[in-house]
Parts: C-alpha cells; sequence; structure tokens
C-alpha cells in the first residue's frame, strides 16, 4: 500500500511530471559568474495561482503577474536575480512585459502564460539586452530544477528544494519547490519568492484556496528582519500530467493535496528562516492556549520578530522577560496568572510565577542550531507557530554593504 506522502531525495522543482528548468548568467552582476537568469516551463497547459507582497510599492513583475494569473492559467517561469525591476516606473512595467514575451517567443506559448520573479537591488533597471540574451541561452531539462534555485538567490548561503510524492486515485503524484529568500522577510505577505510544481491536475479556483492557506501557514509566519520587500511573489503550477481527476473545493482528494503543498511549503519557509542572513539559530516560537487563532498569530509572529528576543537567541541568554515583553504588545488577550513559558523542554514560569532552572542547561539549549519557544496562555485553543532566527553582528555588515 502507497504511503500518501513521502519526501524525495534530491527533490525540486522539476521533479513533477512535465516540468523542465535552467538556468545561465547573463551577467546582471557584472563581475561574477552566478547563475542569474532562470526558465521554468510546464510542457503541458497548467492551472496557476499567485500570493504576492503587501507592500504597498510593488515592482513591476509582481503587478504582471497579478494581471496574468487573472485567467488561471501559465505555462512557464522567468527568474532573475541581481536587479528587482522595482520603483522603476512605466519602463519597469514596460520591460517585465517584454522579458515576458521574449520567454513566449522562445517556449511557443502565449505571453500572458508567461510570470515574471525578480530579485534584487531596487531602484535600477532591469539590463534587458543580458535578460533577452540569458533567455535565449537557457538550456531546460528534467534535471534543471537545481540550476534554477540558484538563478534565484542572493544573499541566500544555500539554496531551498523540495519534492514529495502523494496518492491520488491509486496513483503517484509529485509536489516540487524552489525558494530565495534571507533578508527583508515578513509576515503579512509571500514573504520571498517561491516557485511551487505538481503534476496534480487541480482546478484554478481551487488551487488559489489552496495556496492562499498553504502560504498562511508557513510563508507568513515567517520573519528574518521585520521589513517586507517590493516582491516577494510565491507561484503554484498544476499541469495535470498525474492523471488524476480534477481536485476541487468538493474533492474527496482535497485535504492529501492541501496537506502536501503545506508541506512542501512549511519546508522552504523554515528553510528561509535558517538561512536568515547572518543567522547561526532557526527559532520557533510555538503559542497555544489562545483565545483564538488569530490572537495566537499575532503573538507568536510578534514574539518571533522581536530583536530582543533574537539577540537573546544570539547571545545564548536565557532572558525569558523578553519573550514575555513581545507577548504583552502583541495585542493577544493575556492573563499573567495563566502563562507558562518553556525553553525547549526547559520550563521558566509557570502560572504566572518564576520557576527555579538550571541557566547553564538554558544556555547550552540556546547554543543549539535550533530552539523552540512555547508560551501557553490558558486562555483559549488557538494556536500557531512562527519561525525566524537569531540577530547577528553579519547580518549588520550585509545590510551596510548591499549595494557597495
Amino acid at each position: 500500500m502507497m504511503q500518501p506522502i513521502q519526501p524525495i531525495s534530491g527533490g525540486t522543482v522539476t521533479t513533477p511530471q512535465g516540468f523542465l528548468a535552467g538556468a545561465t548568467s547573463a551577467g546582471i552582476k557584472p563581475g561574477t559568474q552566478r547563475l542569474d537568469v532562470g526558465l521554468l516551463f510546464s510542457t503541458a497547459p497548467s492551472a496557476v495561482a499567485g500570493v504576492f507582497t503587501r507592500n504597498r510599492v510593488a515592482a513591476a513583475p509582481v503587478l504582471l503577474c497579478r494581471e496574468h494569473i487573472a485567467g488561471g492559467k501559465g505555462r512557464a517561469v522567468v527568474a532573475n536575480s541581481g536587479c528587482a525591476n522595482a520603483c522603476t516606473g512605466p519602463q519597469g512595467l514596460e520591460d517585465a512585459r517584454e522579458t515576458a514575451e521574449a520567454a513566449a517567443a522562445k517556449l511557443g506559448v502565449p505571453a500572458q502564460q508567461v510570470l515574471i520573479m525578480s530579485t534584487g537591488v531596487i531602484g535600477v533597471p532591469l539590463p534587458m539586452q543580458r535578460i533577452r540574451k540569458g533567455i535565449e541561452d537557457v538550456a531546460l531539462s528534467p534535471t534543471g530544477g537545481n540550476e534554477l534555485a540558484q538563478a534565484i538567490i542572493t544573499t541566500d548561503t544555500r539554496t531551498k528544494e523540495i519534492g514529495l510524492s502523494f496518492e491520488l486515485d491509486g496513483m503517484r503524484a509529485y509536489i516540487g519547490g524552489v525558494a530565495k529568500g534571507a533578508g527583508m522577510i515578513h509576515p503579512d505577505m509571500a514573504t520571498m519568492l517561491a516557485i511551487i510544481t505538481t503534476d496534480a491536475r487541480v482546478e484554478p479556483g481551487y488551487l488559489r484556496e489552496a495556496l492562499t492557506l498553504a502560504a498562511d501557514l508557513s510563508f507568513n509566519m515567517v520573519s528574518i528582519d521585520g521589513d517586507t520587500s517590493t516582491n516577494d511573489t510565491v507561484l503554484v503550477l498544476a499541469n495535470g500530467l498525474a492523471g488524476n481527476s480534477a481536485i476541487d473545493a468538493s474533492s474527496p482528494h482535497r485535504e492529501v493535496f492541501q496537506e502536501a503543498l503545506n508541506r512542501a511549503c512549511l519546508y522552504l519557509a523554515r528553510e528561509v528562516a535558517r538561512d536568515g542572513e547572518g543567522a547561526n539559530t532557526l527559532i520557533e516560537v510555538w503559542v497555544e492556549g489562545a483565545a483564538s487563532r488569530e490572537e495566537a498569530r499575532a503573538a507568536a509572529r510578534t514574539i518571533v520578530s522581536s530583536p530582543l528576543v533574537k539577540s537573546a537567541v544570539h547571545g545564548a541568554d536565557p532572558n525569558w522577560g523578553r519573550v514575555l515583553a513581545a507577548l504583552g504588545r502583541s495585542g493577544a488577550e493575556v492573563e499573567e496568572g495563566r502563562l507558562e513559558v518553556l525553553m525547549g523542554d526547559i520550563c521558566v514560569l509557570k502560572d504566572g510565577r518564576p520557576q527555579s532552572f538550571d541557566p547553564e542547561a538554558a544556555r547550552r539549549l540556546l547554543q543549539s542550531p535550533e530552539v523552540l519557544l512555547r508560551v501557553r496562555l490558558g486562555l483559549g485553543e488557538g494556536e500557531a507557530r512562527a519561525w525566524g532566527c537569531d540577530l547577528t553582528e553579519e547580518y549588520v555588515t550585509i545590510n551596510s554593504a548591499y549595494t557597495t
């Protein structure tokens, strides 16, 4: 009997059937040979959905993607690093359209079914001659997912890739993905660039619902530095080559598809947090017993994004008062006499009263690659998790010299 959801070793955005990818070094960042223009192509028509930055200063690629996904159909994604094509005025939107048209001509598909992603420095026009040549130079292959993952990273220290298989109608379907993100990451948005692919057949309307829910659980619960970007985009393409009956809101298979999508997004979101600029430690905040889910989410996000909490973790300082201070300003209902706080399995506060604990054991725990902070409010059933990272001197160094 097939297991419902299984990880794929070496899985990536081309793991599902019918997806090809590749990348090239177009010289968008002069003096480097890094891959900086990537292309994803579905050999079959695909349903498409997306979630985007909520920053009111939205980049041209975001504006174009919002326009193109309105029809619910997509065949390709062009992505570049080194230039965000943000705050570039009408010319920026023209350049984004030209990029889509160049890819459409190469692939023989309508330009309206080509999506665009850009990341890099804001306020700089796209070097269109290099973009056009880069698109022409990209060689697509079923093994090109890692190249695409490399082409979208900026200050990331590694690629973020995932592949999963799951059962639909007695057949094996696949979901894959790539993501980038290390800085300008904060909730209430897509939080970075990510492309998810699946060979499951999914109706466009339901695909939008499924992605919105998955992003809400994952990408919208990550905070590295409290800054939201102008370019953040998460796209999902579903080409139906698995041969399953179409999944919609009434499908008996919607739950397993949603779970597979959730797992892919959660993995990529956690990897973004783990690879935060200058980070040494992945921080997970788990809030339980809130008066509502919304209050639990607010509390978890406020704690994980607190510079004081992040600094305490970096310094392995078990100063749990910083967790409570962040909780108290989150907007969540709090009754001090009901509060419980744990660092890993070390209880530092129970029923609102400080607990005796071994500070050296707590310091060792905070020096781990992953740190779990748990807060129990004792007021209801609301629960949420959020992810972030410690705040280091290297973060300041990276961002003090980003364009120089």
